[in-house]
């Protein structure tokens, strides 16, 4: 365990101690890189870097967030990126270090402009439709004697069939999102229940997670390195080496989030 130093600015710790950034300096030297570089090839801002090198973790923005600096960085210098994490997450963060808050969860009613049927309740009630529909067909055409053969439907029930299939298709609730990494990205995405759907995870370049559904999202982003799609339709998301945060509702529009309000996949 290492040791804290009491900063006197908001109660919170300077100084943790731990032997993670002497590591990582260790490492960058070795490797004889430049801060600089490290920051155009990671996307995390210089003075993060530092603030880790450092030991400075009340200059960072604590939590999962710095975890995943500290796996991004570590990761980039050809160590053990998620061993260091566990580190700064036992050593520093038990110590008062500062986490990102967690906002309460909307209920979901609230999200949507009020009551609403469930989802899965309401495609229950379609497929029963359907199957009730094809049981009337299939009765209706086997009523003649002698074993004959069913007829086959009519144009008037394919129709009805293909109207039948395309409400059920409408009838699924919410959005759906998309994420595409343009860089090493750490990643947070909650539904509207608070399931995490990429669970503080890293995306490389070129990687992508979903398309998934729900009638809400939540996401937090360690850098801006990523593409948001919304129903197959580009949202803009601000270019920064530093975490952003945003959320969907369920009629598609998107909202940043304040450093506060974004979650953390804790």
């Amino acid at each position: 365990m290492g040791f804290f130093a009491p900063s006197g600015r908001n109660g919170h710790n300077v100084a943790v101690a731990t032997g993670i950034g002497e590591t990582l300096r260790e490492a960058r030297n070795r490797r004889k890189l430049d801060l600089s570089e490290v920051e155009a090839a990671i996307k995390i801002r210089v003075r993060y870097l530092q603030a880790l090198e450092n030991e400075e973790w009340d200059a960072l923005p604590g939590g999962a967030y710095t975890r995943g600096f500290i796996r991004t960085y570590a990761a980039h210098l050809g160590l053990d990126g998620d061993r260091l994490a566990d580190d700064y997450r036992r050593d520093v963060e038990p110590l008062g270090e500062r986490v990102p808050k967690r906002v309460e969860p909307v209920p979901t009613g609230a999200r949507n402009g009020g009551s609403r049927i469930s989802g899965r309740l309401l495609i229950a009630i379609v497929c029963l439709v359907l199957v009730a529909a094809v049981v009337g067909i299939a009765l209706a055409g086997g009523g003649g004697e002698g074993g004959s053969s069913s007829p086959k439907p009519s144009a008037q029930a394919k129709s009805k069939q293909k109207q039948q299939h395309k409400q059920a298709s409408a009838a699924k609730p919410g959005v759906a999102v998309r994420l595409a990494a343009r860089g090493e990205v750490w990643v947070c995405l909650l539904d509207s229940t608070e399931k995490p759907l990429v669970d503080g995870q890293i995306l490389g370049e070129g990687e992508e997670a979903g398309p998934y559904r729900s009638s809400g999202f939540e996401m937090a982003f360690g850098n801006g390195s990523v593409d948001v799609y919304v129903d197959g339709r580009p949202e803009q998301i601000e270019e920064s080496s530093s975490p952003v945060g945003y959320a969907v509702d369920g009629k598609g529009n998107v909202v940043a989030l304040e450093e506060g309000e974004r979650p953390s996949c804790e």
